[in-house]
């Protein structure tokens, strides 16, 4: 019997190296071995009991049919509500559509801009499903190398100088996966504009938006209203779960989004859309805003834990929940250190390499979504692992 059949383009669709490394600590765990967790970007916190008691609630009363496939109106409201707010932006509730997570936002939006072969830029590192998602519509993914000087962003500067004939869009992450840093909102402005005058597209993600620290950073809908926007209940709401996220789109695009969501989704799903309408209550802003001052702790104890042992964290992250920490004074291969640290000191952390080709053997992703307690416990390990005998 021959090979099955198997779509070209999966040749460029890499696995997530972390996955790998979580399922071998999974295993080390059932051993009974003992593991800290410094590689999942999942938030530890558990849903907020006012999200949990509206959809138990929804349950009960049978709410378990298709919504309209640009979500509930009413969560349309409350998120356009949010953005004014929290940001002071006004975003109409007939522009916000409902996904099925931040992952469902970017096919949209991606799916409703993009031809056969069309480029996009993004910068590396970044986060990998995005390289994935643009080849998974058959178009074609034009990395910028990017690194502290940049905050390990892409800017304007670098867009003119990248951008070419078959450039039809830019992505772009703030907060930002793996890094944590975000684009100064004068920059997203030069950035916007540019691409405008371009012809293209601009794509930004804000999945960490709201879990930025020292104070809320602007929106990118607060420099123009072209932009497509993508955000999600996963990060700062805890609803990883419940699979839930939204778009922002510009208006042109919105009836083929419509279209396009209706043929891949048909709607979001109905139980998390009506437990989100919870997500936004005054209690439950209120406990979301305690557990990032948790984050922020714990942040700032990692950085000058893991710069005493010796790693080189050249932007210390604005937002998200990441550390990127060059390793290269201890090893010139983030996967095998990686996977020397999980083996022998029974800390999980992340390769660079997941996140691009730009220098990522050098670095190793730090994910602060556990308590302070296991971080102190990990950085511990590591040390004592660092000082084995040669």
């Amino acid at each position: 019997m021959g090979q099955p059949p198997l779509a070209s383009r999966m040749a460029q669709i890499a696995p997530f190296h972390v996955m790998a490394l979580l399922g071998r600590a999974r295993e080390l765990e059932a051993e009974g071995r003992s593991i800290v967790h410094m590689e999942i970007g999942e938030p530890d916190f558990p849903t907020p009991p006012a999200v949990v008691a509206a959809a138990r609630e929804a349950l009960a009363s049978g709410q378990t049919h298709y919504t309209p496939a640009l979500g509930l109106p009413a969560l349309r409201e409350a998120i356009a509500e949010h953005y004014q707010r929290r940001y002071g932006v006004d975003v109409p509730a007939r522009r916000i559509v409902i996904t099925s997570g931040a992952s469902g936002a970017l096919l949209l939006a991606l799916g409703v801009v993009l031809d056969r072969d069309s480029e996009v830029l993004m910068a590396d590192p970044g986060y990998p499903c995005n390289r994935h998602f643009v080849r998974f519509i058959e178009g074609k993914v034009r990395t910028i190398p990017t690194g502290p000087q940049e905050g390990f962003q892409i800017n304007a500067a670098l867009l003119e100088q990248h951008w070419r004939e078959p450039t039809r869009a830019v992505m772009v992450a703030s907060p930002s996966n793996p890094t944590g840093t975000v684009i100064p909102a004068a920059e997203m402005a030069a950035m916007a504009s540019l691409v405008e005058r371009r012809g293209g597209v601009m794509v930004v993600d804000e999945i960490y938006h709201e879990l930025t620290y020292a104070q809320d950073s602007p929106s990118a809908l607060s420099v123009s209203e072209r932009l497509f926007v993508t955000n999600s209940f996963s990060k700062y709401f805890c609803m990883t779960g419940w699979r839930l996220g939204w778009l922002v789109v510009p208006e042109p695009y919105l009836e083929m989004v419509e279209r396009l969501a209706q043929n891949l989704f048909i709607a979001p799903p109905t139980l998390s859309q009506h437990a989100a309408l919870a997500a936004f209550l005054p209690e439950t802003i209120a406990l979301l805003e305690q557990q990032k001052q948790i984050l922020a702790e714990r942040r700032d104890y990692l950085v000058g834990a893991l710069r005493e042992l010796g790693f080189v964290i050249p932007c210390e992250p604005d937002g998200a929940f990441y550390l990127y920490a060059d390793c290269s004074a201890f090893s010139e291969d983030s996967m095998q250190l990686a996977q020397q640290l999980l083996e022998e000191a029974g800390v999980a952390v992340t390769p660079g390499i997941d996140f691009g080709d730009n220098q990522g053997q050098h670095y190793l992703r730090f994910s602060f979504t556990t308590e302070l307690s296991q971080l102190r416990e990990g950085v511990a390990r590591i040390g004592n692992w660092l000082q084995r005998p040669a």
